[in-house]
Parts: C-alpha cells; structure tokens; sequence
C-alpha cells in the first residue's frame, strides 16, 4: 500500500494546563480529501498550525511523502508543496485581486517584494495569477480591489493565491465560514471540482459541505481523534453521535 502523502504520529501540543492535541495520529492520502470535524474547542486549528508550520509540536511526527518535516518552518514546507488558506480572510484589501495572487507568485518564487510592481506589468507574474484566478472563478474580478469583493470572493480569493503555489497539499481552515447559503454553494461547486486535482485536508462547520465533499472524516474530541472513516461510516458511528453530530441535531 502507498504511503499517505501527509501523516502525523502522536502530536502533542500543550498551552499551559490544555492539551490542545492529544497523541493525535492522522493520515491523508494522496489524491483525497480528508475533512476534520469536531466541537469548538477540540483542537482542529491547532492541529492545522501545526501541520502548517506554524506551531511546533510539543511531541510526535509529521512527514509530508514520507520526508519527516516536523522541524521545517512554515516557508519550508511551502517550498515542499503544502499551502494554507485561513478561518479569517488574510489578504491585501488595497490591492487588486490579481495582485494578491501575483505576490503569492513572487513569495513561493522566493523573490524580493523591494522589486514589486504590478502583476499586469510582468508576466511571469500575471500568467500564474490569471491561471489561479480562472480556476476559482473570479478572471472577471482580476482587476478589482480586494476590500471591495464580496466575503465568499474574498474566500475564493484566498483559495486561488493557494493554488498559485502549486501545491501537492491544500489545508483549508473553514473556507465556508461567515458564508450564505448561495456563497456556501459556490465554495462547495469550487472545492467539487479541485477534488482529485490535489490533496485537501479541510477544516469545516458547515455538515452538509463535509459529507457532500468528503473522501474520509476524521472527527476530534478534546484533541484526540476518535473516529476516522468514509462519511457513511461517520454518521453511523455511536461514539460520533453522541460526541458530536448527535449536539448538532439536538
């Protein structure tokens, strides 16, 4: 059996007196999309921090392909493929929406922002950026300000400056939060058809978006992961229920 692309051994990651993730283990395979369910507070943006680079593990392993990338840096695991979008927009609201695919361009690229100008200026930059742009929807809102798209472009936005990096893994942290239902349905067609593309592992809320979309649920409780499985194999498990999707139906 092919190794998973990504896997973490035993993650432990404390804050004081709260264990945040607890001997967590996870694997996701190549070409899957792997959602992460659980109540507020059971460590999934922790966990995503952490598989992202941004917080050091107190214990355990990640590897990314079988390379144990649990020392690297958030700039490193990027250069190796792994990209994040985040449960809060983070972009540059000044800034057109080709510009801020373009910069994601030129920070994977490894250039300098002291020689920035505009993607439409250079197309080494605007070529990727467009291609991103195209692919979540929004080439006919190239040109307008970030600040000014509306919350699930600004989401689809953040999704394409990802996507500009090439990545063999996209971690997404509640792409559909704060989103309508028509915002919602658009987030879910995009995520549809960047399946098998790439590898996701995607952090959401929404129930109805997971096991619409999900090749395997893996759902935490108080840092722990207490079940992983096909959707069908999620909604019939009692422990789940009753730690989880049985609150949400109550």
């Amino acid at each position: 059996m092919a190794e998973p692309l990504l896997a973490a051994q035993g993650l432990v990651k404390r804050f004081g007196g709260l264990v945040a993730t607890d001997d967590l283990s996870l694997s996701v395979e190549t070409g899957e999309l792997h959602a992460i369910i659980g109540p507020n507070g059971a460590g999934k943006t922790t966990l995503i921090a952490e598989l992202a680079g941004e917080l050091a593990p107190d214990g355990g392993t990640i590897t990314l392909a079988g390379r144990d990338i649990t020392a690297l840096n958030g700039p490193a695991r990027s250069a190796l493929g792994l990209a994040r979008s985040f449960q809060i927009t983070s972009l540059f609201a000044d800034m057109t929406a080709r510009d801020n695919v373009a910069l994601a361009v030129q920070a994977h690229a490894g250039h300098s922002f002291r020689f920035w100008k505009p993607a439409q200026d250079d197309a080494e930059l605007s070529g990727p950026a467009m291609a991103a742009l195209t692919q979540v929807g929004l080439a006919a809102r190239a040109d307008v300000r970030a600040g000014n798209l509306a919350h699930g472009e600004q989401r689809q936005l953040e999704i394409a400056m990802a996507l500009a990096t090439r990545p063999r893994l996209l971690l997404l942290d509640e792409p559909m939060a704060g989103m309508g239902v028509e915002e919602s349905a658009c987030m879910v067609k995009l995520l549809r058809g960047l399946k098998g593309k790439l590898t996701i592992l995607l952090i959401e809320h929404d129930m109805d978006a997971v096991f619409q979309l999900a090749d395997r649920i893996t759902v935490l409780v108080y840092g722990r992961a207490i079940a992983t499985g096909r959707p069908a194999d999620i909604r019939a498990n009692p422990d789940v229920r009753q730690a989880y999707l049985g609150e949400e139906e109550a």
